[in-house]
């Protein structure tokens, strides 16, 4: 329901009927995408991982009845229909078309980043298309409070025509095990959060410049540690986005603070606010407009949190689809979008120069 200023922070629940089966059994599944999916009730029949215990002990937590010893014996189990993933990217195309295969599955909840180059991205939207199926992608940052609310003043026009955007992060992120294996860190990790929120508030991108530096925290090899991107877009929108995973030294004793602030400024007005990750935090957001609000800065406030509550939309919205047989609003289709512009990133990061979305084939 909209708030007293008309405003809907959390994705209304319109269906929640599809069995989902889910693979992974780690943090982001068993405290974000179970949790999300308990309070919003939606039917989890089986979990699966790539340790078997691990799901077993997430299975009891949250009362799922049946624990799968492989994911690819989940993914053939007949009472699945929608399947959630949780799996590192290098792992999960594979998984996406073994279930593009499987006739009792209508939809999947694929994990981003989708897949770590533009060319398998791509081939997966085609895979999908082949197989008349419903792929979707678990971009959740769309679905955090203070950006759906973002959203809903752009589209309003409370703020006028947006001219200029920034979203700063200094925090430090668990980089997960696996990661460690792959050539690529910040930008197709953490940066593709940010990158594809700009793309939902402003549209589609025309370049991107990115630079970077390794994060003396992290030990192993990367190359995209610290990083900054500046992206322009059709409507004119100048943004920047910064990843700062250093975030200064933490030693105990060391007093700092860490945090993710973004603002938008428009010709009528200006938006601004927090995310709550990383500190469990509800996200923000405060926003004064000459059009709508005399200039005098307005706050619209919630309960709710990025994590795990936002994690109930990005379900919602792909068993709506399956139910309606409409496109979800994280298709893949989309989704390719912002694995071009990551992928733009990184090639602007080794060129040492701007590139245009135009030279890459999406």
């Amino acid at each position: 329901m909209p708030d007293a200023m008309g405003f809907v922070p959390d994705a209304p629940i319109r269906s929640r009927g599809s069995a989902i089966g889910c693979v992974g059994a780690g943090m982001i599944m068993a405290e974000c995408h179970l949790a999300a999916y308990a309070t919003a009730g939606f039917p989890v029949v089986a979990i699966a991982s790539r340790h078997v215990e691990h799901a077993a002990r997430v299975a009891e937590r949250w009362r799922i009845p049946t624990v799968h010893v492989t994911p690819a014996a989940l993914i053939e189990d007949p009472a699945v229909e929608v399947l959630d993933l949780a799996f590192p990217p290098d792992q999960q195309p594979a998984l996406i078309r073994q279930a593009l295969r499987q006739p009792h599955i209508k939809g999947i909840l694929a994990q981003k980043p989708l897949s770590l180059t533009l060319d398998e991205a791509r081939a997966l939207r085609d895979d999908a298309l082949a197989a008349g199926k419903i792929l979707s992608v678990n971009q959740n940052m769309r679905y955090d409070q203070s950006m759906r609310v973002l959203h809903q003043i752009l589209a309003r026009g409370d703020l006028g025509a947006p001219v200029f955007a920034q979203i700063d992060m200094h925090a430090i992120p668990h980089w997960q095990t696996f990661l460690r294996q792959y050539d690529r860190l910040t930008l197709a990790n953490m940066s593709v959060h940010h990158l594809d929120v700009l793309r939902f508030l402003f549209g589609e991108a025309t370049e991107i410049s990115t630079t970077a530096r390794t994060d003396p925290r992290t030990t192993f090899e990367h190359s995209d540690g610290i990083t900054v991107s500046t992206v322009r877009f059709a409507s004119g929108v100048l943004a920047v986005s910064i990843e700062d995973v250093w975030s200064g030294p933490r030693d105990e004793g060391f007093d700092s603070d860490i945090w993710i602030r973004w603002r938008v400024e428009g010709m009528d007005g200006v938006a601004q606010g927090t995310i709550g990750w990383p500190t469990g935090a509800r996200s923000t957001l405060t926003f004064a407009s000459a059009a709508t609000t005399g200039g005098a800065w307005v706050t619209p406030t919630w309960e709710t949190r990025w994590f795990p509550d936002a994690f109930a939309g990005v379900m919602e919205q792909l068993q709506y689809a399956v139910e309606t047989g409409t496109a979800p609003a994280l298709s893949v289709a989309d989704n390719v979008k912002t694995v071009a512009l990551v992928e733009a990133g990184y090639r602007s990061l080794a060129e040492r120069r701007t590139v245009a979305l135009s030279e890459l084939s999406i």
